[in-house]
């Protein structure tokens, strides 16, 4: 009981109230309505691995779920998370089994949740990923079981993103599900009956995909364990799964009591009391009653044979008890409350975040922990999107080329399952324990390698050893954008020249590595139209070739060392600064500090003083002494303090990037240094690169034990501590600095998936990402991101679950910087984060055969405010007219020639004079570089629904907005539209 209570209270954090005069008045004196909700909460990781939990309970969950609901027509069960159902349905279901899934799913007795392959996290997870695991789960589902999930159950995730509510919509949700929420706000609408509304999660889509929201209240979604007239938990009668085996006697720690003739009655009271002290905060008489908790049902004959009776003894005296009670799916839920005709409160596009579960327990920890697999995730996430447009327009090019189509196929699903699966709101977060972060980075890295190989046979390379004083390098964009870029490459000879695919020389520049004193950066300027690839030719040398024809192009950069600067003299700040600058801006670098100074916004002429540096915040461990920091919740007893007493600068002017790198020393006269800032301020050439992105990249680690280190950029600028984030990587979020009676400190931490940025009337300072991280304001003109954590603490829960994140990594994150005014960087940021997530794909290779021309690729360009989401060969084989699909028996053949393509207009309605309006888009003329478009059906996010006969529920609000619901290829401030594409049968 002890090890289940402890449990309980970490992962649902209830808040237990006294139920005995509890009173109802329903309308009409109607009984309470209670739907009971069977379901097991299986999280995709957390403490064990997949394999693990499959092996312990996963299996037996759906087995003997399967065969209990056979046996009685009532009882019903809600499956979650695709990725257990999956492995159980492929792996261990026999034919019987899949034939009473099918039969109970018709019957709308076993009904599928969300649908997505996990219940991903609403916090650090990118729009791209969130799309990718719910398009992977619901294409099986319809291609399985022709069913389309309509209701979400997100009970779990830490904090709820106003991201999600307008994904969910656009797959065709009519109802969703959230739980955690901050303890005191839950309490208020408790209070208020304002637990349920409807959510418009976008401001620019408004009541266009507006969703009804359901609020778990205070017990979230597990049963209440407490039983009054027992030492047991109560409604868990198959008990606790036990890790690694299950108990061959089938007898599990903390099984409840069993329901008989003499416990009967306290049972009910006890589930009647509970299901009243519900429908005190709700506004009709319906009442969601969840009946489970995590890795539950493994045994589902003791848990039916045991609520069987209870059910039936609550009914039988339902006029005194004044409640009824029936198994339920989530939708027959919903459909309960949606007849009821009520109308409700709007809610606009704020979101759920941060998260805190009581004063000193703020969930803004998890924004960074493990940074090397935030980083991992999403490089994964970039080479899956590069791999399945080139896949993609390989396939409309060469329909019968060499490349086995299902083979490359099986490398992409591989790497769509292994992204999917580490947005588990206990996978990218961090909150997991070690083997399973290294079952995900596992995941991952054997999955890239898989697509790597694909990426090379699809450009017709082999890989093999090459000539040590020649090298090739294809380059591909996977944007459907034009871009001039700066790649950087790293070789071990000092000397290069660089020719593109016609024999010209390329601008290039070569220097000493930073990290390594036997390699070398080359960096090399590309050009390359949207969806193309071109190859380059790096020659190397032995000797310098400065002054040497062939290499005339290869500038030869040389590093300037400046002296080690003390903390101790910050003061002396402004007498010796040296200039650092491009076509947009002018750095201003302190001498007498090795730290940056100012920075001049040269097209506008604005100059803002500022400074980066790295502080700490130094975590409690100890129970006993106060709140402590874990892998989930951040708990600041006190500021941040300076993290370095010496700063050691060098600067490598350059032609076609200028670098300087600081190095910040834990102590004054130590050898190694601790964290480290490298700058690179592109040149521009014009106006081909562009020269407003300062691109920084950071070393940290290993840490000291209980450190959480943060970059700090203080500046000019009066913001007052407001801050601005983004939610997902698709809409930024405004955030006012709070006070709080308690760890105001943490309370004021937001995650920053792609973006943030601090301004005020002059000017705006954006930061753009590689990976999640946590971001604050905490003074005016301030902004700290959270990089890195190591940390270790002796709360037993932790300790027994390995959960204390002693993280000894070192990491190496980037972030982009821009500065200017609101309007000159409104227009670049969303295009920034989205460059820098898809990046150009370099492979090194050896040319074994001649290559057809790369120039013979045509581009694929999209106006400057669309993005190209997706561009992908899904291979879900299904019709997409809903009818035939169901009536026919289609073969498991993939489907090769259907194209999923989505579209996405990346500015607020408003944002900007002319990038935030409305565009129209010729798909044939657009895509005729590629084929000839033949068809265009228009799909729901997924892909499941053809959007002409989905019809959503209709909600009454307060506010009946009338949105304009015609379908063209017309995309507004921010869009996300979805499109199956045919090509002609010359194409494909």
């Amino acid at each position: 009981e002890i090890q289940f209570s402890t449990l309980t209270l970490k992962k649902q954090n209830l808040l237990i109230c006294p139920v005995a005069s509890i009173k109802i008045l329903t309308g009409e004196n109607k009984p309470i309505q209670a739907f009971v909700i069977p379901h097991s909460h299986m999280d995709v990781g957390w403490v064990y691995t997949i394999q693990e939990s499959m092996h312990a309970y996963g299996a037996n969950v759906y087995t003997s779920v399967t065969e209990e609901l056979s046996k009685a027509g009532d009882r019903r069960f809600i499956a979650v998370e695709q990725e257990f159902f999956r492995l159980w349905w492929d792996t261990v279901a026999t034919d019987s089994h899949r034939r009473q899934v099918r039969q109970l799913v018709k019957e709308g007795r076993f009904e599928f949740i969300i649908g997505g392959q996990v219940m991903h996290d609403e916090a650090v997870t990118d729009l791209d990923d969130e799309i990718l695991q719910m398009t992977e789960g619901h294409g099986f589902l319809y291609e399985t079981f022709g069913v389309r999930p309509q209701f979400s159950w997100h009970v779990d995730p830490f904090g709820a993103s106003a991201t999600t509510p307008v994904l969910f919509a656009l797959a065709g949700f009519n109802a969703h599900l959230i739980s955690r929420i901050d303890y005191d706000l839950k309490e208020t609408m408790q209070k208020n009956k304002k637990l349920q509304f409807v959510w418009r999660g976008s401001p620019s889509l408004k009541a266009q995909q507006e969703i009804f929201t359901h609020t778990m209240d205070q017990f979230s979604y597990c049963t209440p364990s407490y039983l009054p007239f027992s030492n047991s938990s109560g409604f868990y009668w198959n008990g606790v799964a036990l890790f690694p085996d299950p108990p061959k006697d089938g007898v599990y720690p903390n099984m409840s009591l069993p329901v008989t003739k003499d416990t009967v009655d306290a049972y009910a009271h006890t589930m009647v009391e509970n299901i009243k002290q519900r429908a005190a905060w709700f506004r009709t008489n319906h009442v969601l009653w969840p009946w489970g908790c995590d890795k539950q049902f493994y045994n589902s004959s003791v848990q039916f044979n045991n609520m069987d009776p209870l059910m039936k003894y609550i009914n039988q005296n339902s006029k005194e008890l004044g409640v009824t009670v029936q198994y339920s799916t989530l939708s027959e839920y919903f459909q309960a409350i949606y007849k009821s005709n009520l109308t409700w409160d709007a809610r606009g596009s704020e979101d759920f975040l941060p998260y805190s579960t009581e004063p000193y327990q703020a969930w803004t920890g998890f924004y960074a922990s493990r940074n090397v697999l935030k980083g991992v995730a999403r490089q994964a996430s970039s080479q899956l999107h590069a791999a399945e447009t080139l896949f993609t327009r390989y396939r409309i090019s060469f329909p019968d080329g060499p490349v086995a189509k299902d083979w490359a196929l099986g490398k992409l699903r591989a790497l769509r399952w292994a992204v999917s699966e580490v947005q588990h709101h206990d996978g990218i977060t961090g909150t997991e324990s070690p083997k399973v972060a290294d079952m995900y980075l596992q995941h991952l890295t054997q999955a890239m390698m898989g697509v790597e190989e694909l990426l090379s046979v699809i450009l017709l390379l082999t890989s093999g050893v090459y000539e040590a004083m020649e090298q090739h390098v294809i380059v591909y964009n996977p944007l459907a954008w034009n871009i001039t870029n700066i790649i950087n490459l790293t070789v071990t000879l000092a000397n290069a020249a660089v020719f593109d695919d016609e024999g010209q020389p390329v601008p290039a520049q070569i220097q000493r590595s930073a990290h390594s004193n036997g390699t070398y950066d080359l960096f090399i300027m590309v050009e390359l139209g949207g969806l193309q690839h071109r190859k380059y030719l790096i020659k190397f040398s032995e000797t310098s070739c400065s002054g040497s024809a062939k290499c005339s192009w290869t500038y030869e950069a040389k590093r300037v060392l400046f002296e080690r600067r003390s903390s101790r003299y910050r003061t002396r700040t402004g007498r010796r600064l040296l200039p650092v600058l491009n076509e947009c801006y002018k750095l201003m670098f302190d001498q007498d500090t090795n730290l940056l100074h100012s920075i001049t916004y040269l097209p506008e002429k604005t100059t803002v003083r500022m400074t980066q540096d790295f502080w700490e915040y130094h975590a409690n461990g100890d129970v006993e002494a106060g709140p402590i920091s874990d892998n989930y919740i951040f708990s600041a007893s006190s500021s941040a303090v300076q993290a370095y007493k010496a700063v050691e600068m060098e600067i490598i002017p350059g032609k076609i990037v200028s670098e300087i790198r600081q190095y910040f020393y834990r102590w004054e006269g130590d050898k190694d240094y601790a964290y480290s800032i490298t700058t690179r301020v592109p040149e521009c050439f014009g106006t081909k690169v562009q020269c407003h992105r300062l691109e920084q990249t950071y070393s940290l680690g290993p840490l000291r034990l209980n450190t959480e280190v943060i970059l700090r950029t203080s500046s000019s600028l009066k913001n007052n501590r407001t801050l601005y984030t983004d939610d997902n990587g698709y809409q930024m979020m405004k955030r006012p600095y709070r006070n709080f009676t308690s760890n105001t400190f943490a309370r004021n931490y937001f995650p920053m998936v792609r973006a943030a940025y601090i301004e005020d009337d002059l000017s705006r300072l954006v930061l753009v990402s590689d990976r999640a991280h946590g971001v604050s304001s905490q003074a005016n003109g301030q902004v700290e991101v959270m990089l890195h954590r190591r940390l270790w603490n002796n709360l037993p829960w932790n300790l027994g679950y390995n959960l204390t994140l002693n993280d000894s990594s070192v990491v190496r994150p980037t972030l982009w910087m821009m500065l200017g005014s609101v309007g000159a960087t409104s227009k670049l940021y969303q295009r920034e984060a989205t460059e820098l997530q898809h990046r150009p794909v370099c492979l090194l290779i050896n040319l074994w055969q001649k290559e057809p021309r790369s120039s013979s690729v045509h581009s694929v360009v999209l106006p400057p405010n669309l993005h190209l989401l997706s561009f992908s060969i899904p291979g879900w084989n299904y019709s997409s007219n809903h009818d035939v699909h169901l009536s026919v028996d289609l073969h498991s053949e993939p489907d090769y020639g259907r194209v999923l393509l989505r579209i996405m207009h990346l500015f607020e309605e408003g944002e900007d004079p002319e990038l935030s309006k409305p565009v129209t888009i010729d798909f044939k003329d657009v895509l005729k570089g590629i084929g000839e478009v033949k068809a265009m059906e228009e799909r729901s996010l997924t892909g499941t629904w053809d959007v002409s006969s989905l019809q959503r529920w209709k909600w009454k609000t307060a506010d009946n907005s009338e949105t304009n619901k015609a379908f063209n290829v017309t995309i507004s401030p921010k869009e996300i539209r979805t499109f199956f594409i045919h090509f002609s049968s010359k194409n494909l």
